[in-house]
C-alpha cells in the first residue's frame, strides 16, 4: 500500500518516491546535445519591437507623452520634441539619391526636323549636352564646324575608327558619321545627360550597345506627304538623290516599333515636339527603376 501526494508517493517501506510525468534520464539531461534536450534561445538583446535605447519604464508611458499639443506649439519645439520622442534626429539629406545622367538617342527619317528639335531643346533646356557628331561629309552652306558637326576628311575619319574613338559610325550616302566618345564621357561625369542625333542605322547599332541603358526617341513627320515636301523644300539635294531619300524614308518609318517614345514633329509645331521630349527625359528621370548606361 502506497500514499500519494503531490505528485510523490510513500513507497510501503517507507522510502519517499517522486513520479514524473515526463522523465528524463540523468544522461541526456547532463548531455546538452541529447536530442531530447534543447538549447535555451538567449533574448534578443535588440528586439524589433523596442528602441535599441528604451530605459525601464519607458513600455509604461506613451510616445507622445512630451509632444506639445501641435495646434500651439511652434514648428521647432515640435521638430525637438518628435525626435527626442522618437530617439532619433531628422536627416534634411534628400530621401532618394540623385537620378543618374541619361543617354537619349533622338532619330528619324531625313527630313522629319531632328536638327530643329534638338536647336529648340538646347534654347530652353539646361543640363543637357547635345553630342556633336563627327562626319566626312561636306560641309553645307551655313553650317559651323564643331556646332553642327566635326567635318573631317574620309582619311582622318578611318582614322578615328582604328583608334576605337568612336561609340558608333557608319556610312551613309557615301559619307561617314561617328559619335565621338571621349565627348560622352567628359560630360556624363559632370553629371549632364547626353543628347545623340542619329540617322535610324545609327539608332539600330545604338541599341545593340546600350540595350535599354538608354532612351529612344523617334521623330515622326504628321503624314508622308508632309515628309516629302520637307525633303523637297531642303534644295540640297539632286534628283537622283531625292528619290533614294525618299524611299529610304518610307522604310525607316518602320522602323518606329524598336523605339522607347514616338513624337510627332508637325508642321508650325515645333515647340510642341521640343516639349514633348523634355517631358520624357523628366519621366524617365522620375522613375523608380533609373537606367545606368556607362560608355
Amino acid at each position: 500500500m502506497s500514499c500519494r501526494f503531490f505528485g510523490a508517493y510513500l513507497s510501503r517501506s517507507g522510502n519517499l518516491r517522486i513520479k514524473f510525468h515526463n522523465p528524463i534520464s540523468l544522461t541526456n539531461f547532463l548531455n546538452p546535445k541529447s536530442p531530447k534536450s534543447k538549447p535555451i534561445q538567449p533574448f534578443p538583446r535588440n528586439p524589433t519591437f523596442f528602441s535599441s535605447s528604451s530605459k525601464m519604464g519607458d513600455a509604461r508611458r506613451p510616445l507622445s507623452a512630451n509632444i506639445p499639443p501641435p495646434d500651439k506649439a511652434e514648428r521647432l519645439e515640435l521638430l525637438r520634441s518628435l525626435e527626442f520622442s522618437l530617439n532619433s534626429s531628422f536627416s534634411s539629406e534628400p530621401l532618394l539619391p540623385k537620378p543618374s545622367p541619361l543617354i537619349i538617342v533622338i532619330s528619324g527619317p531625313s527630313g522629319v526636323g531632328k536638327d530643329a528639335v534638338i536647336k529648340r531643346l538646347r534654347e530652353v533646356r539646361e543640363g543637357l549636352h547635345f553630342v556633336v557628331t563627327a562626319t566626312s561629309r561636306s560641309m553645307r552652306p551655313g553650317e559651323v564646324d564643331g556646332e553642327d558637326y566635326y567635318f573631317v576628311s574620309k582619311e582622318e575619319f578611318l582614322a578615328m575608327i582604328e583608334r576605337n574613338e568612336l561609340l558608333e559610325y557608319a556610312l551613309v550616302y557615301g559619307d561617314y558619321k561617328g559619335i565621338p566618345k571621349r565627348q560622352i564621357r567628359e560630360f556624363m561625369a559632370q553629371g549632364f545627360d547626353i543628347v545623340l542625333r542619329v540617322d535610324i542605322q545609327g539608332a539600330e547599332t545604338l541599341r545593340k550597345i546600350l540595350g535599354k541603358s538608354a532612351v529612344f526617341v523617334f521623330l515622326m513627320a504628321e503624314s508622308e506627304l508632309k515628309l516629302v515636301e520637307r525633303l523637297i523644300d531642303r534644295k540640297t539635294e539632286t534628283k537622283e538623290s531625292l528619290l533614294v531619300r525618299v524611299a529610304t524614308a518610307r522604310e525607316e518609318v518602320r522602323h518606329v516599333k524598336n523605339f522607347d517614345y514616338v513624337v510627332v514633329n508637325a508642321e508650325g509645331k515645333l515647340e510642341n515636339a521640343a516639349k514633348l521630349v523634355g517631358s520624357i527625359i523628366d519621366a524617365e528621370k522620375a522613375k523608380v527603376w533609373q537606367r545606368n548606361a556607362s560608355v
